[in-house]
């Protein structure tokens, strides 16, 4: 009984040892298996030209508004620059911000070499300034890149007395907003807004006539709103009549009074009428008279 004492605990002892012992081997020989990760490869980067500072459009690009970067290949956009001397002179035709990279889809081409708003009119546009103040441009609400539908306000050339307000262009690009200083009819000076605007020659002609022979108004529109609507003017008739009740009138129905069942059997009666002859003799006038 002593012997089976001392034999049950050496025989656990081996059995565990020998279960650990496989289980170890077990686990190196899949270790072994498992494939060895490759090290890692170095990224691949680059410079890339930024702007160094928030740039309007019409800026001309010099090296103290720009600043390289090095970023991951990987991540460079496409159409932007690796170097500053390809940048030099080139104008912006679309703002930037500060850190964002220098594209080329946002400079005029080669040839342009003077900054301003000559960099950035359309092929077919033409840029026209008008005189403001703050309440055509809605207290400075009215910033370059917006569009707008000038208003202007009139004589009626139908009545000398009256005025109209007529929608005469839509949808228009500001390019440009600033401040001006003109004398007033004191000689002092006085700040004026002006506001150009890029439109057609057509247009041109109609803004400036608008310009010079009424009041302008702007209206300020969303840019992804592309819908023209067609007016047809407002007078002061029309203003004072909006928002009016309507009066409705009162159509009474027509009540035709049918005859009674007697006198529809009853034939109707014939009427009588007498013709009056006068004729004019040396006695006297003789009147006859003649049934119809």
């Amino acid at each position: 009984m002593t012997k089976l004492k001392t034999i049950v605990p050496f025989l656990l002892a081996v059995f565990l040892a020998l279960a650990a012992s496989f289980i170890i081997y077990r686990w190196t020989q899949e270790m072994a298996k498992a494939p060895v990760p490759a090290p890692p490869v170095a990224e691949a980067k680059g410079n890339v030209v930024l702007a160094g500072a928030d740039l309007p459009w019409g800026t001309k690009l010099t090296s103290e508004v720009l600043k390289m970067a090095t970023i991951s290949k990987e991540h460079t956009p496409s159409g932007a620059f690796s170097d500053l001397p390809s940048l030099q002179g080139r104008v912006l035709i679309a703002a930037v911000k500060q850190n964002e990279p220098i594209l080329e889809s946002k400079l005029a081409s080669t040839d342009v070499t003077t900054g301003g708003v000559a960099a950035v009119v359309s092929p077919g546009k033409r840029a026209l300034a008008v005189a403001g103040d703050k309440v055509i441009g809605l207290s400075g609400f009215i910033q370059p890149g917006n569009r707008v539908d000038v208003l202007v306000t009139l004589k009626n050339p139908q009545s000398d007395k009256d005025h109209i307000t007529k929608v005469v262009l839509e949808n228009i690009p500001v390019l440009a907003t600033g401040t001006q200083v003109q004398s007033t009819a004191e000689g002092k000076p006085a700040p004026v807004d002006v506001f150009t605007l890029e439109v057609t020659p057509e247009e041109g002609e109609r803004l400036s006539l608008a310009a010079t022979q009424g009041k302008l108004h702007f209206a300020l529109r969303n840019v992804m709103d592309k819908e023209i609507v067609y007016t047809v003017g407002s007078t002061i008739a029309d203003t004072l009549d909006a928002y009016r009740p309507r009066l409705q009138l009162v159509k009474e129905p027509l009540v035709v009074a049918q005859p009674s069942l007697a006198e529809a059997k009853e034939p109707p009666s014939r009427r009588l009428r007498e013709v009056e002859t006068i004729k004019g003799t040396k006695a006297g006038i003789k009147v006859e008279k003649h049934p119809f």
